[in-house]
């Protein structure tokens, strides 16, 4: 009997635990939504615990319960960002059309990518990495993996597996061209003239294909 009632007590502990577990998963994923949230809408001097934690609507304390210092909070929400902007990346030859509107649509992917809100906190991060070497140094490695794998997907989207190397260079021209669109939009709308440019790129890069 003693051996049923101390397993019994150890089968509610865990029953218990997993509404807690989920609650406290689920307090992270806000308090990193709500990072990338004010690096992208504020910039980086706003983008403190408390700001953080007011966004997310969790206290003070529960916010530095999971992320006990501003950088790692930061290191974080930088993780997830460039997790998310890597998949999206890498999933850029999905359900895209055949035929003549397959480059632009390739091309309005990639721009998508760079005019987002993960683009606009990942630069406020970079920014300020530029005098951080602390920082440039987590900040670099993730930010090859995100460009490799535009690269690579956009290179797949357009030509194939089997591209050459002025394809590869056409598509770094893109991926370019996408980031400077994004940059623009940090400041200001910029959605009509980045549809003209769009359009024209588009146009270039399908002759170029042909």
């Amino acid at each position: 009997m003693g051996e049923r009632t101390v397993a019994a007590a150890g089968t509610r502990r865990s029953i218990l635990r997993a509404p807690q577990q989920d609650r406290s998963r689920a307090t992270r994923e806000r308090l990193l939504t709500a990072t990338i949230e004010v690096l992208a809408s504020d910039g980086w001097a706003a983008a403190t615990v408390a700001a953080v934690a007011e966004r997310a609507g969790v206290s003070r304390g529960a916010a530095q319960h999971h992320f006990p210092t501003r950088e790692r909070l930061i290191t974080a929400a930088l993780e997830q960002t460039f997790e998310e902007m890597t998949l999206r990346a890498s999933g850029i030859d999905q359900d895209f059309p055949a035929g003549p509107d397959r480059v632009r649509t390739v091309v309005e992917h990639a721009v998508a990518i760079y005019t987002g809100m993960h683009f606009k906190a990942s630069l406020q991060v970079w920014s300020a990495a530029a005098s951080d070497a602390t920082l440039r140094a987590e900040i670099l490695p993730m930010e090859r993996k995100f460009a490799r794998a535009a690269h690579k997907m956009t290179v797949r989207s357009l030509a194939g597996d089997h591209a050459d190397p002025q394809i590869h260079r056409l598509v770094q021209a893109t991926l370019d061209m996408a980031r400077g669109l994004g940059l623009a939009d940090t400041l200001s709308d910029d959605s009509a003239r980045r549809a003209q440019v769009i359009e024209t790129w588009s146009e270039v890069l399908a002759a170029a294909l042909r």
